[in-house]
């Protein structure tokens, strides 16, 4: 297939800016939404060996532990650096874009989305992600997808201490209202979606009964401002528990999903589960 139209903002951060897994493996609010991620998705997948097609996938941290978990699981990606990665997951691999798909109509028993929809500003080109996740899937078949919450930046930054300057502020202030950022400094180019928004586009593409849920909670900030401005490590802390309790209880009451960092999405497409 030809090459993925990514943006270089994206591939440049992705690339020689982070490391991913490593973001999740080594911050205590990193830890914290691989957690939840995880208990999130065991909730709704089927049983082992079920396909699934991890879009966007990036470097595998979540492929390792699917294929742990017993399922079969074929990798997406637009970043070279990351599919090197992904191997060593056991996963096969494919050099992709979210909005081509190469697989075949209902191949797939699940279809992971946990980071394309954020990278792609425009909702037509979220659209066709989604339609094409839709069109891979068999009927019945499990889509999750996360989006970055509208409101993360602001939590983020009055975390590490920032807010108190004035291009900072003017910064967020431009997110907070036009949801997006344009990737010219530190983060890459991304949208950031409300609860209601992230589940309307999903339900939209097709999808029943579609739920949203926060991922780490209400507290996810507390526990990085505690690790960030203190140099420990919070990972395995009464801190952490206290933010994993947190982001559980708050499941059932939807207005606090705009308190959360990242926003988790689950729908299936319409007719027969698979077995």
């Amino acid at each position: 297939m030809t090459s993925p139209e990514v943006a270089p903002e994206i591939v440049r951060f992705y690339t020689e800016t982070i490391d991913e897994a490593h973001r999740l493996s080594t911050t205590a609010d990193g830890q914290l939404e691989m957690v939840r991620t995880q208990e999130l998705l065991r909730r709704y997948l089927p049983p082992p060996p079920a396909r699934i097609l991890d879009v966007g996938g990036g470097p595998g941290a979540h492929a390792r532990w699917l294929i742990e978990d017993g399922y079969t699981l074929h990798l997406i990606d637009p970043i070279a650096r990351h599919l090197e990665q992904a191997k060593q997951t056991g996963a096969t691999v494919e050099l992709g874009d979210a909005r081509r798909l190469t697989a075949e109509d209902d191949s797939y028993d699940v279809v992971l989305l946990l980071g394309p929809l954020y990278h792609l500003l425009k909702r037509a080109d979220r659209d066709q992600a989604l339609a094409e996740a839709r069109r891979v899937l068999k009927p019945g078949g499990l889509l999750a997808a996360a989006g970055i919450n509208r409101y993360s930046s602001l939590f983020e930054h009055a975390a590490f201490a920032h807010l108190h300057k004035d291009a900072m502020r003017r910064s967020i202030g431009d997110i907070l209202a036009s949801q997006i950022h344009d990737g010219k400094k530190a983060f890459t180019a991304a949208y950031f979606h409300s609860g209601e928004q992230l589940r309307d586009e999903v339900a939209a593409a097709g999808f029943e009964a579609a739920e949203v849920f926060g991922v780490e909670g209400p507290a996810w900030s507390l526990l990085a401002a505690a690790e960030r401005n203190t140099g420990n490590d919070f990972r395995h802390s009464a801190l952490f528990e206290s933010a994993l309790a947190a982001a559980r209880m708050a499941e059932p009451y939807p207005e606090l999903l705009a308190a959360s960092s990242h926003l988790l999405a689950v729908g299936r497409r319409a007719g027969t589960s698979p077995a």
